[in-house]
């Protein structure tokens, strides 16, 4: 997407203008306009020299954002600038310094008969020229209303501005026809002619319906510019300079000159210039300026590091690896703003009333003036109706309705590490009614962990653990690991080991003080170790029915006991599942695991229905059949689930995922939790809600304020409209609409308790058991038509070791899909061509696992 600064929009009519006229280009797929940020975003082939000279056709002007070099941060300032304020508060001061003494004249002395000087006191026609010269320098002030609002009117494309212009210009014009007819009533000496004329002065009008259009403007301006604060907080946060390492010195430079691979050092309290990993040295980062998590997160070698957190402990020396605009700061600046240059669904309502409602206004104020012409009213009286109706209009509330509220929900979200790409993204996700979760590394954690230790009779669980972890510790296998990180935990002592063998998909055995001590499945124990484990058969399939692997220890003949792994609940998932059920969403959890495993996981979890066995390929059918039953909201990390990331309504993607499921995604996490896609929904409800709140009012507004402005209630009520107060109600209609949006600032993502109970309209689940078989039965002939063959693999043991070998065969060239079972030791290969056998058995054999040729 291509951004450019627009110039000269004063309202909802000049955006809509911009948009019809950029639309029309040959080669411009999309255009978004924000009359909020002054900006305009493009989507297609259209050069930009072709955009901005369609703007400038349409009235306005425009120029392509510098973002600045590849090696700086991107600078989306431009746009953001208030410009404007400074001027208009210059003018806002001089027009009231002309318009107290004008006043003091047209309302003071002829409402209350204040004292005039000498050469004014008695002569009517001074008093009319001192408030025909005084109401001309303040339209002479405020000249960029008539410059922009009669340039818009000659390019057939009338504006706010043209609605004050016209207003002004006829108040005005009235005024100095009265003041030539008293000239007259003078010379006759008509005094009753006189004073008639005199009270059809609307000089003071003129001059305050531009002086009171300010203020609503300045009002406006300074709320708009907090609409925005979350961006230029973000922007801020930009380091400007970085401590690099040349030749083992530190050297300080610009954050420009910063390359990827070069070192540098971070001492605590300085904020990390650019993204990289840790080198050496470990301290705690604080990456609340990121991701909303106020607890700094330990940081070691190898751990990665973000531009603008702050490190707050220790020194580190870190390599970059991201840089300029590469860098996860940037990123998010630049997702921000470019949700700001999109638009919302929602949004076209008020655009289309906004394309035509400047001239509809005109037609009313016309249609006023004639209608009490021939009611039999005054020239004076038609006029200051048809004023007050061209005052009164406001075009601007209806533009900024939407895209305040949006603006400020994106601030909201990316506070909290919730990033919306677009403002589509941010409506759509309230109104969301089905919830798909992946399971690994969404809902759980994506890493083995140690669930359970159970020690045999007459074994100490110290025992266990030590030589458990003695024993894994040179095995790379993911169960491996997480025994041994759970012995690090437990402080248990590590013996050396000699004579290690791995015995691929059965077990370990390696001698440890001069004793054979084996570890593996029940078969591998009971064949080569002959030791009984009887006694805890029962444990074993209790522990195998809640999808945990159990890894079974012996010592030469004596068991020694089971520790059980498994990939974990995250902590907060379960109480994220609840808060969703709560607001009314079905929940769904998709998994490749058998329906044994995925049952415990989903009732642990408490989703409302799980669907199990559905391979990679599966998951974006599934999503496109819970389509049917309404909006769905698809979440993952994995490249696998980029796919249905896509295919569903809404895609989020947990910030620790893979590129791949981020870019794809169309909200990014940035925490590891599901709790923020709760946090998520709530900011788009209170974002909707808040849009719809502001269209109501900015109709109401309207629908109320014209006819009460054009006298349709003076027969019934008496009720009619100063051109004045009309001029001050609209300056202020606008900076309501602003404040209200500014409302959502106090919206609290992660507070549950506020959560109104909605039932779920879902009952049952929505695609039966029969289906998934259907699914998995539609995957395998889709193998077979894309040429597919079957392979065993021994050695797996988990859905890690699935992961594993998929990776290592999804690179080979010709193979498009690998899709392994450690249960049935197969794994069934899509190809596009025709591969050797040889490559995929050194493929296998390379991952770690024992090729045995194909099924």
């Amino acid at each position: 997407m291509e951004q450019f600064n627009v110039t000269g929009m004063s309202c909802a009519a000049c955006q809509t203008r911009v948009e019809k006229a950029v639309s029309a280009v040959e080669g411009v797929k999309s255009c978004a306009v924000s009359l909020l940020t002054n900006s305009m975003g493009v989507e297609g082939s259209a050069s930009s020299e072709e955009i901005i000279k369609a703007v400038e056709a349409a009235g306005y002007g425009a120029s392509l954002k510098q973002n600045g070099k590849k090696s700086a941060q991107p600078d989306y300032s431009d746009s953001l600038k208030d410009t404007e304020t400074p001027k208009m508060k210059r003018r806002l001061i001089a027009s009231v310094i002309l318009l107290v003494p004008l006043m003091y004249v047209s309302m003071g002395h002829m409402l209350w008969n204040w004292p005039l000087p000498p050469f004014l006191d008695g002569n009517h026609v001074a008093m009319g020229l001192y408030e025909l010269l005084i109401s001309a320098l303040v339209m002479v002030i405020n000249q960029k209303f008539f410059v922009s609002g009669f340039k818009g009117l000659v390019h057939r494309s009338p504006n706010m501005d043209s609605l004050i212009a016209l207003g002004a210009t006829a108040a005005f014009g009235y005024s100095v026809f009265a003041l030539f007819a008293m000239t007259g009533a003078v010379v006759r000496s008509d005094e009753k002619q006189i004073m008639y004329y005199m009270n059809q002065f609307y000089f003071e009008s003129a001059a305050t319906i531009l002086t009171l259009i300010t203020v609503g403007k300045m009002l406006e301006a300074k709320s708009k510019g907090k609409t925005t604060n979350a961006l230029k907080a973000l922007m801020k946060l930009a380091p400007e300079t970085a401590v690099i390492l040349v030749d083992g010195k530190e050297k300080t430079v610009s954050i420009e000159e910063v390359k990827a691979g070069d070192l540098f050092v971070v001492r605590p309290g300085d904020k990390i210039p650019v993204d990289g990993i840790v080198s050496e040295g470990q301290s705690a980062v604080n990456e609340a300026a990121l991701t909303g998590e106020s607890i700094p997160v330990e940081k070691v070698p190898g751990d990665k590091v973000t531009s603008a957190t702050i490190n707050t402990s220790g020194y580190m020396v870190c390599r970059a690896t991201r840089v300029g605009e590469d860098t996860t700061l940037s990123e998010i600046i630049r997702m921000v703003s470019d949700a700001a240059a999109t638009k919302a669904p929602i949004a076209k309502i008020a655009d289309k009333v906004s394309g035509v409602f400047v001239p509809v206004v005109i037609a009313i104020a016309v249609v006023t003036f004639a209608a009490w012409l021939l009611a039999g009213q005054s020239f004076g009286y038609a006029i200051a109706r048809a004023v007050s109706v061209l005052v009164i209009s406001c075009p601007c509330a209806l533009g900024l309705a939407t895209p305040v509220a949006i603006m400020v929900g994106n601030g909201i979200g990316a506070k909290s590490g919730i990033l919306f790409k677009t403002s589509a993204s941010l409506e759509e996700a309230g109104r969301i009614q089905i919830v798909a979760l992946d399971k690994t590394g969404t809902i759980t954690s994506g890493a083995m962990k140690v669930t359970d230790i159970l020690p045999a009779k007459g074994v100490e669980e110290a025992e266990l653990i030590s030589l458990a972890s003695s024993l894994e510790a040179k095995s790379e296998h993911p169960i491996s690991k997480a025994i041994v990180e759970y012995g690090k935990e437990k402080s248990a002592s590590l013996s050396d080991t000699s004579d290690f063998e791995i015995v691929s998909g059965r077990g370990l055995k390696a001698r440890i003080n001069g004793e054979e001590i084996y570890g593996g499945n029940a078969i591998y124990i009971e064949e080569n170790a002959q030791a009984d484990i009887s006694s805890m058969k029962k444990n074993l399939d209790e522990l195998s029915s809640q999808g945990k692997t159990p890894v079974l220890f012996a010592k030469e003949n004596k068991f020694l006991g089971i520790i059980a792994v498994a990939d974990t609940i995250k902590e907060d998932s379960p109480t994220a599942i609840a808060q969703l059920k709560k607001m009314g969403l079905h929940v769904v959890m998709l998994t490749g695991d058998n329906e044994t495993t995925a049952r415990t996981i989903g009732r642990q979890a408490g989703v409302d229905e799980v669907i199990a066995s559905v391979k990679p390929d599966g998951k974006e059918e599934v999503i496109r059949r819970l389509k049917k039953s309404g909006k769905v909201m698809m979440v993952g990390d994995g490249i696998n689930d980029a796919p249905a990331l896509t295919s569903a309504d809404l895609g989020i993607a947990i910030g620790a995922g893979t590129d791949v499921a981020i870019d794809a995604a169309d909200v990014v996490l940035m925490k590891n939790s599901l709790l923020d896609v709760a946090a998520a929904i709530r900011i788009s409800r209170a974002t909707l809600r808040n849009i719809h709140e502001n269209l109501f009012w900015a109709f109401f507004y309207n629908v109320i304020g014209i006819p009460l402005a054009a006298g349709c209630y003076v027969a019934a009520f008496g009720w009619s409209l100063n051109p004045m107060f009309g001029a001050a109600a609209m300056g202020l209609s606008s900076f309501c609409v602003v404040t209200n949006a500014l409302r959502l600032n106090f919206v609290k993502p992660f507070e549950a308790k506020k959560d109104k109970s909605v039932k779920n309209p879902v009952k049952g689940n929505l695609i039966k058991n029969e289906a998934v078989a259907e699914l998995a039965e539609e995957s395998e002939n889709t193998l077979e038509e894309n040429k597919s063959m079957k392979i065993s693999v021994k050695g797996m043991m988990c859905g890690h070791c699935e992961m594993h070998v998929k990776k290592a065969l999804e690179a080979i060239d010709g193979i498009t899909g690998a899709t392994a079972s450690h249960e049935s030791s197969t794994v069934i290969i899509e190809t596009s061509k025709e591969v050797s056998e040889e490559a995929i058995k050194a493929a296998v054999t390379e991952a770690g696992y024992e090729y045995c040729g194909k099924c």
